[in-house]
């Protein structure tokens, strides 16, 4: 595989070819990248043959940047920037897009911000128009400052009425307890009600720079004519205005994130107990992710997995089982997950902890590895089969990764796992002292205290 140059080792104003993808003969797509000033990244994949383009800016700041007194900070933004700029109003934004039969989003991350469109290919000016007069233009004004306090106080409301997202919370903040990581992307009540009109706009001026933006588009898209229109759009402001930096790198782990064991529990009167039991992970750019694919495939990832044939179809324990796995710069988590009547929560964990103590002990076998790496091939081809997740993989590589894996090139890593691999893995994660978060009614957390011994 050619290198991948890094975009801080690019020439400002200049165009590199990052990947070419081909079938036989004919090029299937083509991944460009161009550097602007202020180190703003262009990034294009064409993909001859569709209608459509998705658009994304990227932006390398979510929740873990925030200290405590601005937790919430990066979600709040992003709700305020769709509430008007210099040159449009908050209808005005909407009617564009909506004008066009497109669709128009958001999303906050821990690391990162994303605002993205999907509309024809024909009108895919007016997208890069309307997003980056959003991103870049924002008025921030109090009265959208309180109306949008107003609206994510609602949502707060709504993901605690939501037992799934209140264990999710639960089980990060007890792992990651005292980190940026360890805090919910929404904040809390408290947060989001203290937060000022200064505290938004002066997180704003500080972390939406062009050297921390990528614009990442695909699909029917020419790149010399997208990064005219981005660099024109982006112009109306001084946001380029630092001609010579360059991009910044992707986000690096200096050190191991702290992470704390033990039973935490919330005591909700609901018929239904939820649990989340799970340990630290690997950070996303360690080479043992593939591995980790597998195993999570295996133990919990669909109706044919260990934890969904035992606690489903053989013991009809439960609707819900599952694990699953979280990656970050500097570290990531693995967990096993489930919802079930309260008096089934102590049978339902008894078999996730003895599946995972068979796994770190035995591995996983041939046939399971095999199933394993065919789901994960399966799901990578057909996930890039639509214009916003190309969109999203070039974006990501940029933003996150630092490389750009081609789709053979992951499948070969794929194909490269062993049941060594995944049993080491196993072991050397699952040795850690696991984290348990329970909600349901229950009032006394000791008696879980056998699940994390």
């Amino acid at each position: 595989m050619t290198r991948f140059l890094p975009a801080h080792e690019q020439e400002p104003g200049t165009t590199r070819t990052l990947l070419v993808e081909r079938s036989g003969s004919d090029v299937v797509s083509r991944v460009r990248r161009t550097v602007l000033p202020g180190g703003l990244r262009v990034v294009t994949e064409a993909m001859p043959g569709v209608r459509s383009a998705t658009l994304g800016v990227w932006v390398g700041v979510g929740s873990r940047d925030e200290s405590p007194r601005l937790s919430g900070a990066s979600h709040f933004l992003e709700h305020v920037l769709f509430k008007g700029t210099h040159e449009r109003s908050a209808l005005d934004i909407s009617a564009a897009l909506d004008a066009v039969g497109g669709e128009l989003n958001a999303f906050t991350s821990k690391e990162y911000t994303c605002f993205h469109a999907r509309v024809i290919d024909q009108d895919l000016p007016t997208a890069i128009d309307v997003v980056t007069d959003m991103v870049s233009s924002s008025l921030i004004a109090s009265a959208d400052i309180e109306a949008e306090r107003d609206v994510i106080l609602d949502e707060i409301a709504m993901h605690d009425d939501d037992p799934d997202d209140v264990v999710h919370n639960l089980f990060q903040e007890r792992l990651w307890e005292g980190t940026p990581l360890g805090r919910p992307v929404i904040g809390s009540v408290a947060s989001i009600s203290a937060l000022s009109r200064t505290q938004v706009a002066g997180y704003y001026r500080r972390r939406y720079r062009a050297d921390n933006t990528v614009v990442a588009v695909a699909g029917n898209v020419d790149h010399g004519t997208v990064v005219r229109q981005v660099r024109k759009a982006f112009g109306r402001t001084d946001f380029l205005r630092d001609v010579d930096t360059r991009p910044r790198s992707p986000r690096a782990g200096t050190a191991a994130v702290p992470a704390r064991s033990g039973t935490v529990i919330r005591r909700r009167g609901t018929e239904q107990a939820s649990f989340v039991l799970g340990v630290p992970g690997i950070r996303r750019t360690d080479e043992r992710r593939y591995a980790l694919g597998v195993l999570n495939v295996v133990l919990g990832g669909g109706p044919s997995s260990r934890l969904f044939q035992e606690v489903r179809e053989r013991r009809g324990l439960a609707y819900s089982v599952y694990s699953y796995i979280g990656h970050y710069a500097d570290t990531g988590m693995f967990g096993v997950g489930a919802g079930c009547l309260p008096k089934k929560v102590d049978s339902v964990l008894d078999i996730c902890r003895a599946e995972l103590a068979r796994v770190a002990d035995e591995g996983v076998t041939e046939a399971e590895l095999e199933l394993g790496k065919g789901q994960l091939k399966g799901a990578s081809v057909l996930g890039l089969e639509d214009s916003g997740a190309r969109m999203a993989r070039v974006a990501k590589a940029e933003l996150l990764h630092g490389e750009l894996v081609g789709l053979d090139e992951l499948l070969r890593r794929l194909d490269a796992v062993t049941l060594d691999d995944v049993r080491a893995l196993a072991q050397t994660m699952l040795e850690s002292a696991p984290t348990l978060a329970v909600v349901g009614p229950f009032d006394d957390a000791s008696r879980f205290d056998g699940a994390v011994a």
